[in-house]
């Protein structure tokens, strides 16, 4: 009888463990049904994203605020990435995405700067004034083979 108890109690622990591990997982995850998203994406277009990687951080100020989560090309050659940002930042509709480099060789990210509008981007806006990344490699050729004007 005792050792029945101890297996039906350690049974009920292990459950309510594996439920717990599930829920965090999911939480984690940000899976929507559970729980509203902590994140809303919106799409910024760029010339030239020389150096952006999927995972890049997003910044205001120097703060992080979420991630580019996926790059691609469009039909038009207009390089697109999306952009995660946190839901407790709310960006002005005239809000600027800039590439900026951390560092002489550091790692690309996204800097944004805020705008004034009264106006907000929500889930799924495009943001178009952007500013591309700065090409060292081609600055430095035209100055050492003389062709910067």
């Amino acid at each position: 009888m005792k050792n029945s108890s101890i297996q039906f109690w350690v049974g009920i622990f292990m459950i309510a463990g594996f439920v717990a591990f599930g829920y965090l997982a999911l939480q984690l995850g940000e899976v929507s049904f559970l729980s509203s998203s902590k994140s809303y994406t919106i799409t910024a277009q760029f010339d030239n994203i020389s150096g952006i990687k999927k995972g890049a951080s997003v910044q205001i100020a120097g703060v992080v605020i979420g991630e580019a989560s996926r790059i691609w090309l469009d039909d038009d050659g207009v390089a697109n990435v999306f952009l995660l940002i946190n839901k407790e930042v709310q960006l002005n509709v005239d809000s600027m995405a800039s590439i900026k480099s951390q560092g002489l060789i550091g790692d690309k990210y996204i800097q944004l700067s805020l705008g004034g509008d009264e106006e907000f981007f929500q889930e799924g806006d495009v943001l178009t004034d952007t500013e591309s990344a700065v090409d060292l490699e081609s600055l430095i050729s035209k100055f050492a083979f003389g062709s910067v004007k």
